[in-house]
Order: C-alpha cells, then sequence, then structure tokens
C-alpha cells in the first residue's frame, strides 16, 4: 500500500515514513525542501512539490494511487507566525485546500492531518480534552485551527473521512538514529537547551513570571516516535472504514522549562548558560493533554513518558551529526 506523505523530509514526517516501513507500506514523501531535507527521505521515494501545487500534487496522486494522504506539510513556528502571519496563513491554508482538492480530483478520500495543541489556546482546564474550546493564541494555532474546520467541512460535503492529531511538544529522535530534529533557525527548547549546552553560548529563556510552580511555561512533551507510530495507527484506523476524529496525543506529564534544562545538563553533563527575558507572544502558560480518546479509538499510548530518555535520544542525534 502505498501512502502519501506531506512534508515527508521533515522532522515528524520522516519518523512516520520510517514507521510507515516498517509496517510494510511505502510513504510517498511530498517537499518543496524549504524546511525538510533530503536526506531525511530514506523509506521511499521523494517528489519534490509544493503544496500550493495543486496540478503537481495531482501527477504524483496518479503517479502513486495512495490509499490515504498523511499531511505534515506546514510552518510550525509560533513566534515566526506572529511577526509574519501572512506565508503562515498561504502555506498551511491554502496550501491545505490545494492538497484536498487535489485527493478529490484524483479519487483519495481518506487524510490523517498533522494539527497541534495550539489551537485550544490558553485553556480554561487541565488536561485538555478534545471537546475544549479553541482559541488559538498564535496565527499559527489559528492556521492549523482554519485547516480541521476546512477538513471538516470537506468531509460533510464531499464524503473526506479524516483523522486529526492534536499534538502537544514533539520532541527526542529516532532511537536508532536514521533521522532526528534539524532545523534552522532552531526553535524548540530541547534541541536548543542541547546546543547551548555543547557550544556554551546561552540559551534564552522567555518568560519567568508566568503562573507556574517554578514561572516557566509547561508543555506535555511527546517522543517524536510515538507520534509517529499513533500516525501508522490513524492509517489503520481510516482503512478499516473509521469515522472522522480528532484526538490529543500527549503524555499527559507536564514539564516546565526550568525542569528541562535540568534533564539536559543531567544527559550532557554540562550546564546549560541561560539568559532570562520577557515572554514570547503567543505562548501560553501550560498546556498538557489528556490523550484517552487516543488510547481508546487507536490504541495508542505514549511509550516514552520520562523526558530524560527524550533529551537523551535528542542528544544522540546531536552527536552523531557533530
Amino acid at each position: 500500500m502505498n501512502v502519501l506523505v506531506t512534508g515527508g523530509a521533515g522532522y515528524i514526517g520522516s519518523h512516520a515514513c520510517k514507521y510507515l516501513a516498517g509496517r510494510g507500506i511505502v510513504p510517498i514523501s511530498f517537499d518543496n525542501l524549504s524546511r525538510g531535507h533530503a536526506w531525511a527521505v530514506q523509506w521511499g521515494p521523494l517528489e519534490i512539490g509544493d503544496v500550493r501545487d495543486q496540478e503537481r500534487i495531482q501527477q504524483v496522486l496518479q503517479t502513486y494511487r495512495p490509499e490515504v494522504v498523511l499531511h505534515f506539510a506546514a510552518l510550525a513556528y509560533v513566534g515566526e507566525s506572529v511577526i509574519n502571519p501572512s506565508i503562515y496563513f498561504d502555506n498551511n491554508i491554502t496550501g491545505s485546500i490545494s492538497l484536498l482538492n487535489a485527493m478529490l480530483a484524483e479519487g483519495v478520500h481518506k487524510i490523517v492531518f498533522s494539527s497541534s495543541c495550539t489551537t485550544y489556546g490558553t485553556p480554561e482546564n487541565l488536561p485538555i480534552l478534545e471537546s475544549a474550546s479553541q482559541n488559538p493564541v498564535s496565527p499559527y494555532g489559528l492556521s492549523k485551527l482554519m485547516v480541521e474546520k476546512i477538513i471538516h467541512a470537506y468531509a460533510n460535503a464531499y464524503g473526506v473521512r479524516s483523522v486529526t492529531l492534536r499534538y502537544f511538544n514533539a520532541c527526542g529522535a529516532d532511537p536508532e538514529g536514521h533521522t532526528g530534529e534539524c532545523h534552522d533557525p532552531e526553535p524548540h527548547l530541547v534541541p536548543l537547551a542541547l546546543a547551548a549546552a555543547d557550544s556554551g553560548r546561552e540559551l534564552e529563556i522567555f518568560g519567568t513570571d508566568y503562573p507556574t510552580p517554578d514561572g516557566t511555561c509547561i508543555r506535555d512533551y511527546v517522543h517524536v516516535s510515538d507520534l509517529a507510530r499513533a500516525h501508522g495507527l490513524a492509517v489503520d484506523y481510516l482503512i478499516a472504514d473509521g469515522s472522522t476524529k480528532y484526538m490529543n496525543l500527549g503524555t499527559g506529564v507536564g514539564v516546565s522549562v526550568r525542569e528541562v534544562i535540568r534533564a539536559v545538563e543531567e544527559v550532557t553533563g554540562r550546564q546549560v548558560p541561560a539568559r532570562f527575558g520577557a515572554r514570547r507572544p503567543g505562548d501560553c502558560p501550560e498546556l498538557v493533554a489528556n490523550a484517552e480518546l487516543a488510547g481508546r479509538i487507536l490504541d495508542w499510548k505514549a511509550e516514552y513518558i520520562d523526558i530524560k530518555k527524550m533529551v537523551l535520544d535528542a542528544w544522540k542525534w546531536r552527536c552523531s551529526r557533530s
């Protein structure tokens, strides 16, 4: 079976491709390589193209005839989206519409959408259920919410069936070292803290006055391999005629920025030099998932819970590339 993976040359997409290939599924990576990497496409063919190019997508769909589409392709930096929302709405929303129209034109009606906990905004209750209000505070979160709504409309009008996976903070790397996180610039805390420990350059901490026990933001860190497995299980679910669902992916365990830094120091045996600045626009104090629905529907549960294990895999990946 073939599966089209938009953004398959990216961080989470490449891990999903490895998982699918291990299940005997052929992942067809579709990526413009603006932020992905050709070297990350190791488990199936790479087709270069932009998700805003409907004609190009249709060509690829005609060639491979995939059963399901996994849609990762998106700009995904919260801070950048606040500064330049235009490119987020163009790429994430317009690109998703082009993809959906290409799918309809070629008779593909099953999609797994890579969404985000940022669609919830600042939650009223923790841990966050899928039924919680969605009030994103960043253009990135808004773009993900808009695509969720568009897919829902396509489901009602055209019979598209989907699984939307709202995952929390992806981190870690393939434990076997085949792929990992590699962004430029790097926006994520774990690789930034590892870089600070490695180089001695200061890590900037955005906000120490949040209403949390140590004043820094709390997030639910979920290992990228666990996310990849969830996407594979979602493919199985749709192939088995599962109906449209929205599910959180997380561990249910909140970890603060300071706790991540301590984990990095313990794993590396090095100090993380840090400077403390003001809050960053678009950041919420605390985001922690209730992922019980994914357990009931997909039989998915995070296997990696300890932040130190996630940091260790990311550290091994960094060391292998230095």
